[in-house]
């Protein structure tokens, strides 16, 4: 009989090593870094974080890593479990019925922000100095408290469908892979589609089936949160940001830009400056 949980702690002494891919495990995952910036992709959501992050992805949910270089200061901790540590607990425990709806949550991706994500970031990294039986006990109390937690929010409320087939999530992976190796590019149907040997229209058909999204908007979803990243953290131009994310014109840039996120690339880097001088 093996632990309930896995702890991984990463720092810039003891670097992830993971590739920054797409992937999925069987595993729940509980992802908490401190401070930072980076970018959050969960199923079809993407986003950007800008001060750390608490995050429960469930299980075989599609995500890439979290954190590619540590700053000074900077740690990543990372709780692993299997889904089924509780079966049969939850029949017979009502203290731990709010556990199982918190896992069934999971399955879309959740994010906790307020007060909740440093106090369970501070019990995550405490948990390296306690006991197996303190641990546990810590562990159990961390996802009853998180699934009490008011500061949260869904990243596949309307969007990702939960997928059990492994073909169809190795499917996933590959396209979710091929999109972030070439999204700078022009994606034609006709080669994203053979890399999972499909025709264009049974790929167009299981993509939108798979997230609820069609290939085109987000591929473009994709394109936009990268140039949101570039405009948050670098000093490039609005032309050069736009073809470092894929596009070939301005004007669909702009656009999809403003379908997006509601603003101008311009007024979105405003909003910024002006939120960082609050």
């Amino acid at each position: 009989m093996g632990h309930s949980y896995k702890c991984a702690f990463f720092d810039t002494n003891t670097p992830n090593q993971k590739k920054l891919r797409w992937h999925y495990h069987p595993e729940v995952e509980l992802v908490y870094i401190n401070s930072g910036v980076g970018k959050r992709q969960v199923g079809t959501h993407l986003s950007n974080y800008k001060d750390g992050d608490l995050i429960l992805i469930g299980s075989y949910l599609p995500h890439t890593g979290f954190t590619k270089d540590f700053d000074e200061g900077q740690k990543e901790i990372v709780i692993q479990f299997k889904p089924d540590v509780f079966e049969g607990a939850f029949k017979n425990f009502v203290e731990l019925k709010m556990i199982n709806q918190l896992l069934e949550l999971s399955k879309k991706g959740i994010i906790f922000s307020g007060p909740i994500k440093e106090d369970i970031g501070l019990r995550m990294e405490g948990l390296k100095y306690e006991s197996q039986i303190d641990g546990f006990l810590t562990f159990i109390k961390i996802l009853h408290d998180l699934a009490l937690a008011k500061d949260k929010e869904i990243l596949n409320a309307a969007g990702y469908a939960f997928i059990s087939s492994p073909i169809e999530n190795k499917r996933l992976k590959i396209i979710f892979n091929y999109i972030r190796d070439h999204f700078m590019e022009p994606i034609a149907l006709e080669d994203i589609s053979s890399e999972v040997f499909m025709t264009p229209q049974s790929f167009c058909r299981f993509f939108k089936k798979s997230t609820h999204k069609t290939f085109t908007t987000f591929l473009n979803e994709y394109r936009i949160n990268h140039a949101t990243k570039l405009l948050s953290e670098t000093d490039l131009d609005v032309k050069s940001i736009c073809y470092e994310s894929g596009f070939n014109y301005l004007s669909n840039f702009f656009r999809n830009f403003r379908k997006t996120t509601n603003y101008t690339p311009n007024a979105y880097r405003e909003s910024l400056f002006e939120d960082a001088t609050d």
